[in-house]
């Protein structure tokens, strides 16, 4: 139903976004495909190298995940920042990483966490990681006939600390800015450093310069790095929620403020 050629078709899954966009006739689609009942693209699994989650798998469910917070605790983290409850109950993983909002949680969790999408079709599969699936505002890796899956997640490493935070007009609205972090520590100098910026840019960024750069500096150093050269690395637009130099401003005091509570954590766990 997907590769009919010529036919604008749209995946209806938990409907948070698409019934809103139809509602204001934003989307006008020749046909929809309702995937909400597939039973296989539901539910959390774990693996010998970490977790797999249905692309069919709610926010709430998630959120409230043993294996979620045992394994990739970023996302326990994260989740609770997604809308409003009635939102997390029915909205799907796969339904936000889709539509590739660059203010949404999910993709810059996903990116942080070195995640790989799984998508299919009916002549096949292929896995390409989450860095590459974010093309541009609103726009994604998926071919024609083509649909995600599930995701597959590597389980954190000892020690790997996970840490979210987000700025927004209010509680439930979508992120002026917010940063997803996976950190290590040894001997109180960063080991690995993997960052997912959301808000500040048409996709999520990952910031590779400045994580590498912040390898072998303290919390502390690693901050102030982040207020020197952030900026280089994310080019945010300005709307009526914010300017863009205010959003890099809220993107570096989040680095900051991040880097601390992760120092803070090692410390405690030491």
């Amino acid at each position: 139903m997907l590769a009919q050629p010529g036919k604008d078709v749209r995946v209806l899954a938990g409907g948070q976004s698409l019934i809103a966009a139809l509602n204001l006739r934003l989307s006008q689609p020749d046909l929809l495909v309702d995937i909400s009942r597939v039973v296989d693209w539901k539910g959390i699994g774990q693996t010998s190298a970490g977790l797999t989650i249905g692309a069919l798998t709610t926010h709430a469910q998630i959120a409230c995940s043993a294996h979620v917070r045992g394994h990739v605790p970023l996302l326990a983290l994260a989740a609770p920042f997604i809308a409003h409850p009635a939102i997390r109950n029915s909205g799907t993983l796969g339904g936000s990483v889709c539509l590739a909002d660059p203010a949404a949680e999910w993709p810059a969790c996903l990116i942080a966490l070195g995640a790989t999408m799984r998508l299919e079709r009916s002549d096949g599969m292929r896995k390409i990681p989450a860095l590459n699936f974010f093309r541009g505002l609103y726009e994604t890796a998926l071919e024609p006939g083509e649909i995600l899956t599930g995701v597959e997640l590597p389980a954190r490493e000892p020690d790997e600390i996970h840490l979210f935070d987000e700025f927004a007009r209010r509680p439930g609205d979508f992120a002026i800015a917010g940063l997803a972090m996976s950190v290590r520590f040894e001997k109180a100098r960063i080991a690995k450093l993997n960052l997912g910026f959301l808000g500040v840019g048409s996709t999520p960024l990952s910031a590779p310069r400045l994580a590498q750069a912040c390898m072998g500096l303290s919390a502390a150093e690693a901050g102030l790095l982040a207020k020197q050269t952030l900026a280089e690395e994310i080019e945010p637009s300005s709307d009526h929620h914010a300017s863009a130099d205010y959003r890099v401003h809220l993107a570096q005091v989040l680095m900051g403020r991040l880097l601390t509570r992760a120092a803070q954590q090692m410390e405690q766990a030491s």
